[in-house]
């Protein structure tokens, strides 16, 4: 396990719409230099066919440091990979899906590791009520709750509706708001034009999804 710290870097701590280039190109030129004194020919990503109909900035940047992609290679999608997993008795083949958690803040309002921490706990406390595939948007003093569309009815019930606002409370925010719209991917991108393409840095694929949380990654 290798720690980067791209939240010291003002270019990507700005939270532009291509963030994820700066946190990637920071990521690949540290796994790079683990790759050669490890002896390692390649660094592989995880992107798979799926993720190639989405505007991702890190593309840009995994493209810069020659990194390998085999899921897409194959053209494996989300789901074949899971089945794949499954098959070979992979216990994470069912694991929901984690993207960074800068992503849950509004492009251009900074991001810190604060924010991150909030976000963090807020949605641990999403998981402790059993909730899966939900998001919690960091919208200053508010945590905006994404939820899939099952569990928004759910909400009426008083035991379970005390317990998520609670538990949102205590990650730091004072007012906890359910969306009327359930949880889906790429809501983050409603309020930009993602064929604008931003002053700093590439903007071909100008989104973030994907990436460890608070700057972890592995060397594979």
């Amino acid at each position: 396990m290798v720690q980067t710290h791209e939240v010291e870097d003002p270019r990507y701590a700005s939270n532009p719409v291509n963030r994820c280039y700066f946190c990637k190109s920071t990521l690949y030129e540290l796994l790079s230099t683990v790759a050669v004194s490890e002896g390692f020919d390649a660094v592989a990503d995880g992107t798979n066919l799926d993720d190639a109909s989405e505007v991702r900035p890190g593309r840009a940047a995994a493209r810069e440091h020659g990194i390998s992609s085999p899921l897409l290679d194959a053209e494996l999608r989300k789901g074949d990979v899971r089945q794949l997993s499954r098959l070979m008795g992979l216990p994470t083949w069912d694991k929901p899906a984690a993207p960074c958690l800068a992503s849950r803040i509004p492009f251009g309002q900074a991001v810190d590791e604060d924010k991150l921490a909030q976000v963090e706990a807020a949605e641990e406390a999403l998981r402790a009520c059993g909730i899966r595939g939900g998001r919690v948007r960091h919208h200053g003093d508010i945590a905006r709750v994404e939820l899939p569309a099952e569990w928004i009815a759910l909400l009426a019930t008083p035991e379970l509706r005390a317990q998520l606002v609670q538990g949102v409370r205590a990650a730091g925010f004072l007012y906890v708001a359910v969306d009327l719209e359930p949880y889906r991917r790429g809501r983050l991108h409603d309020a930009i034009d993602a064929a604008t393409p931003s002053a700093a840095g590439p903007s071909a694929d100008i989104a973030n999804r994907g990436g460890r949380p608070r700057g972890w990654a592995q060397a594979l």
